[in-house]
């Protein structure tokens, strides 16, 4: 008999196809396990794979009394109750910098279409008033990124992809985190003077208690009415409703999200503004990426069932 593993998340059949072929899969479809199992199966459940951003706290870990490893499949384990799994010692892990290049990639995919107004000028073409020479305000000329002041806000293995990206363009990068790299940029300890500082500012941080809403008013006036915000790390790092009274008040330029506080987002106030580019979570979704992720998923889930240690357990990032 295969091991078997708790399907926790729900992902779309083709990511787990991998993993099917190796173990027992017991699917939930995103739906709490209690629903879909009793609780005779759950109680054998040594190993699930979830996506990090899914709750995993004390309740939920108590319907699987047997769980020993929770193998997350990203990079991101923002979800999982740290102190609570190490109090039960079960095991939490991840994929970590397996798809740092796709989200650095769309990173500044995000930057370069808010600050040269990409959609703007795709809807210009589209609905014909640049062939009826229509004026357009938002076809004005816009600064370029020779010389621009790019702030990156976490410095783990997607900011320091982000920051080689941008220095490629010309630009001046300037980063906060925790501690001091070994990278060639400035070090600003100070998030708020970066935000003071920069022209654009990338948000690369993990998600935590230490990070909820740290980007909110005050922060977004110290970018100022010619800054911008680009976000491809989770949704509550910034304060988003503070992010549409900036919008709305002109306190900032622009911005590009690829995560927001409720997902999936729907339509609001903030999808009205024309100098908002959105995408839905999808930086990490490549071809690549969901390749490197399996293997460390796989090598995580096959390490465990080994008894062997594993490769990738979750370090907290400094």
């Amino acid at each position: 008999m295969s091991d078997k593993v708790l399907v926790y998340s729900r992902f779309p059949k083709a990511m787990m196809a991998r993993f099917a072929d190796r173990f027992d899969l017991m699917q939930t479809g995103g739906k709490p396990p209690a629903e879909v199992f009793s609780a005779t199966e759950l109680s054998r459940v040594r190993a699930i794979i979830t996506s990090g951003s899914t709750l995993m706290g004390a309740k939920h870990m108590d319907v699987l009394p047997s769980l020993e490893a929770i193998v997350c499949y990203g990079t991101g384990y923002d979800g999982i109750d740290l102190a609570e799994a190490a109090k039960r010692k079960i095991a939490v892990c991840n994929s970590p910098a397996a798809n740092a290049a796709s989200v650095a990639d769309i990173a500044v995919t995000l930057m370069l279409a808010v600050t040269r107004r990409l959609l703007p000028a795709d809807h210009y073409v589209r609905s014909g008033d640049w062939a009826a020479a229509k004026p357009s305000p938002l076809m004005s000329a816009q600064a370029g990124n020779v010389g621009r002041k790019i702030g990156v806000y976490g410095m783990g293995a997607i900011g320091r992809k982000i920051a080689a990206r941008l220095a490629a363009f010309e630009t001046e990068v300037a980063y906060h985190s925790r501690s001091r790299h070994d990278v060639p940029y400035r070090y600003e300890p100070d998030l708020a003077a970066l935000a003071e500082w920069c022209n654009v500012l990338m948000i690369a941080v993990r998600a935590g208690p230490d990070t909820h809403h740290i980007i909110g008013a005050e922060m977004l006036r110290k970018l100022g009415p010619d800054g911008f915000v680009v976000n491809i790390s989770r949704g509550s790092v910034i304060d988003q409703a503070a992010l549409v009274a900036a919008l709305a008040d002109k306190a900032i330029a622009g911005a590009g999200l690829d995560v927001y506080e409720k997902e999936p987002h729907a339509p609001d106030a903030l999808t009205a503004f024309p100098n908002v580019v959105l995408t839905p979570h999808v930086g990490g979704h490549t071809l690549e990426s969901h390749a490197a992720m399996q293997a460390c998923v796989m090598a995580n889930l096959e390490a465990f069932f080994a008894g062997e240690m594993l490769p990738f357990p979750v370090r907290v990032a400094r």
